[in-house]
């Protein structure tokens, strides 16, 4: 996966590199599907829901910038994987997990990662109550950022996530000034769809 998917991309941070070097992704992944689990797609992981790509897991990072000091909020926690990354390479990293079967899961496969942990909660809320965050990742496509998640990014943080636009999913990275944040599309790659972050539907009459 590091060579053939990551350092033949821009991915370029060495703490990167190294941190998605030395977690093994079969090991978050359904037995039935760790033969797939370095594949560069998403990998099934029950719930109607799947891993993010390597490749999209790494360019998110990559462009992040994270650091020691950083307090991350993780969108989907999933089965656990890009939260023990992070709990590499950040101070700390609380996850949230809509579904309670794969919160559960990453409980139980976080458990030797102390500064990382996991809540049951709906995404689009994220976690006000360890708010703010110097940085935000969105572990899947949405098709937007919450507005309520945006507001526990500290004043100075970043964000990422791949976003739906113009149909395309496109990785953003979002720094925040004050109480504005800016967005920039730097990459169109595939991403695994992130319930609980859809568009409000609109109505014509």
């Amino acid at each position: 996966m590091v060579v053939s998917q990551l350092r033949t991309t821009e991915v370029s941070d060495p703490r990167v590199i190294a941190a998605m070097s030395h977690i093994a992704r079969e090991d978050f992944v359904p037995a039935a599907q760790r033969s797939f689990a370095y594949a560069d797609r998403g990998v099934q992981i029950g719930e109607g829901r799947a891993l993010n790509p390597p490749l999209t897991t790494g360019r998110l990072l990559n462009v992040a910038r994270v650091t020691q000091d950083d307090n991350v909020l993780l969108i989907g926690a999933a089965t656990g994987y890009t939260a023990a990354v992070l709990a590499q390479l950040a101070a700390s990293v609380t996850a949230v997990e809509q579904s309670s079967k794969l919160a559960s899961l990453a409980k139980k496969n976080l458990t030797d990662f102390a500064n990382a942990n996991v809540e049951t909660g709906n995404h689009s809320d994220g976690l006000a109550k360890s708010a703010p965050y110097s940085l935000i990742v969105v572990d899947g496509l949405v098709e937007e950022i919450p507005t309520t998640v945006i507001d526990q990014l500290a004043s100075d943080g970043r964000i990422v996530a791949a976003v739906m636009n113009d149909g395309v999913s496109r990785l953003a990275l979002g720094r925040k000034a004050g109480d504005h944040i800016g967005y920039q599309y730097f990459a169109d790659c595939g991403a695994a769809p992130l319930p609980g972050c859809e568009k409000a539907q609109s109505f014509n009459f």
